[in-house]
């Protein structure tokens, strides 16, 4: 599997593709594999990063990477 991307880091605002309902969400720690990510609508959530890719809320830093 690959590493945690390094763009989501504390502060960055994302949202989980598969639950358009929680809403919008700040990560809110990085630890290895898992992200913590306070939801608008469902709180603070532990995404497995090997599991889902969250989307970044706004211009995704990774565009235009090599």
């Amino acid at each position: 599997m690959s590493a945690p991307d390094p763009f989501l880091e504390p502060g960055v605002l994302v949202r989980h593709p598969g639950q358009p309902d929680w809403g919008l969400g700040q990560v809110q720690s990085v630890a290895g594999a898992k992200i913590t990510v306070n939801f608008e609508e469902a709180g603070k959530q532990v995404i497995d990063s090997k599991v889902v890719r969250l989307v970044f809320a706004g211009d995704d830093p990774r565009e235009g990477r090599a």
